[in-house]
């Protein structure tokens, strides 16, 4: 192996805007310099989505890498698509693409892999009963240590925002009935491992938020802080003396700080906001993380024996086929997963 890594990309949807960000993205000369991509998915739906969008949405060659100058990995699809309309046959095929990045990643012909936004609905219908990519990539690599890391960099200050989830796909309802001591330490120990590993950061600060509003306000607005999340917490502190550990915020003022450090828009230093934050559930984390960075959050998954990397958000059936999807989020997601994986490779 070389430090110049090499990624799979996979296309995700064939109906979304996978193909059109990819296109967009790799005709960005400065985002492969530094890694090898190879698109895993339907070559088809590469060149018709590029010959589509050149001939009826006023594109212009320089904003789309042509498909035969990239190596692409064709598993072909059995039909027609039609843009913004998936079906069956569109969520197999996404999980199809899934399935062989992960089976090459594993056989060492990449060392990571860029995952495009998929319908978990879709995966379903084609009788795929996964939550989401996550799940399957643990599954496939064989762990159950994994997690939902949110990434951002701020065009503002450079500041960059780290936040995992403890509890991902889940109703709601059952945030609570989730939530235990042994899921939360698994889930914090993920992080420490990865802010040092991944992000050199050997003495982090880590913010968790409490459950409930104003962290249950001494058991009036819940319980759950009482009986258990402030004991645990601090026999959290005891055991990783190398990592200082603040909470439970409340949830409501957790994102101050972050906000800050994100917009700079105080006289805060970006240094004052904590290395990473651990929300307890889906929208707490994520809420804040798309209001600060819709087009520039990356979703990587921790826990795993390669680097995964995707953007934060879906396929956008709406604007599919319309020229118009932002390749942003996508391009972020492969600068980072170049990033992280030179420094497991160095």
């Amino acid at each position: 192996m070389t430090k110049y890594p090499h990624l799979a990309i996979t296309l995700g949807d064939p109906t979304g805007i996978g193909a059109e960000i990819i296109l967009k993205a790799l005709a960005d000369s400065s985002i492969s310099q530094d890694c090898h991509l190879t698109a895993i998915g339907s070559k088809r739906v590469l060149q018709f989505t590029y010959e589509y969008l050149l001939q009826n949405r006023n594109l212009k060659s320089e904003d789309l890498v042509n498909p035969d100058k990239i190596d692409i990995i064709d598993l072909p699809m059995m039909s027609d698509f039609t843009f913004g309309q998936g079906n069956a046959e569109s969520g197999a095929a996404s999980f199809a693409y899934l399935d062989k990045a992960i089976e090459l990643t594993l056989a060492n012909k990449f060392q990571g892999i860029v995952t495009a936004p998929i319908a978990k609905s879709l995966w379903q219908a084609a009788g795929h009963n996964y939550p989401g990519q996550t799940e399957v990539l643990a599954k496939g690599a064989g762990v159950d240590r994994f997690g939902m890391l949110f990434v951002a960099n701020s065009p503002h200050t450079g500041w960059t925002l780290r936040t995992l989830l403890a509890t991902t796909h889940i109703p709601l309802a059952k945030v609570s009935q989730t939530l235990n001591p042994t899921l939360m330490s698994l889930k914090l120990d993920l992080l420490i491992d990865c802010l040092k590993t991944d992000f050199g950061i050997t003495r982090p600060t880590i913010v968790i938020a409490g459950l409930n509003p104003h962290s249950g306000e001494e058991g009036k607005l819940g319980t759950e802080e009482q009986e258990w999340l402030n004991d645990w917490l601090h026999q959290a502190q005891r055991a990783r003396p190398e990592a200082k550990l603040i909470g439970l915020v409340p949830p409501d003022t957790m994102w101050v700080k972050p906000g800050q450090a994100w917009y700079g828009n105080t006289d805060n230093n970006p240094s004052q906001a904590a290395d990473a934050y651990l929300a307890l559930y889906h929208d707490q984390g994520l809420i804040p993380v798309k209001l600060m960075a819709f087009d520039r959050a990356i979703n990587t998954t921790i826990g795993l024996p390669f680097i995964r990397t995707s953007p934060d958000h879906g396929t956008a059936f709406d604007i599919a086929g319309q020229g118009v999807a932002n390749p942003n989020s996508i391009k972020a997601a492969i600068e980072l997963a170049t990033e992280l994986t030179r420094r497991r490779l160095n």
